[in-house]
Parts: structure tokens; C-alpha cells; sequence
């Protein structure tokens, strides 16, 4: 049974796996990118699969994209 987000859950996840801070108030489904402010002060957005499963939970200053194959 797949694990029902809400944006409670989000915050609380945020908080305990990262030095990022939710500003999102409002959560409408994966999809929907997120905005977060990182440890350096900087804002990002990233949808939280990202976040979650591909462990992208700094702004791009902090942790660069990945280079392309």
C-alpha cells in the first residue's frame, strides 16, 4: 500500500533527512516542485521524489547537477 504524503509528512521528513527547510505550504501530489531553502540561505525547487529518492535535498550552489553521459 503506497505511503500517503501530506504536507505535514513532507516537512517532518525534510527536517529529520536534511539541513533544508520547507516553505511550501501546500502540497497537490509528486509532481508539483516544492520550494526549500538551503543550509547556505539560497531557495530551490525540486518535486519531492526528487528530494526523497534521488536524494537532491541541496540547492545547486551547494550540490551541482550531475553531468549528462
Amino acid at each position: 500500500m503506497n505511503k500517503r504524503w501530506t504536507i505535514d509528512k513532507i516537512k517532518e521528513f525534510v527536517e529529520k533527512n536534511s539541513d533544508s527547510t520547507l516553505l511550501t505550504t501546500e502540497y497537490h501530489g509528486f509532481s508539483q516542485k516544492l520550494l526549500f531553502r538551503c543550509a547556505c540561505g539560497n531557495q530551490f525547487e525540486k518535486n519531492f521524489t526528487k528530494f526523497k529518492n534521488k536524494h537532491q535535498r541541496k540547492c545547486d550552489v551547494c550540490q551541482p547537477p550531475k553531468q549528462s553521459r
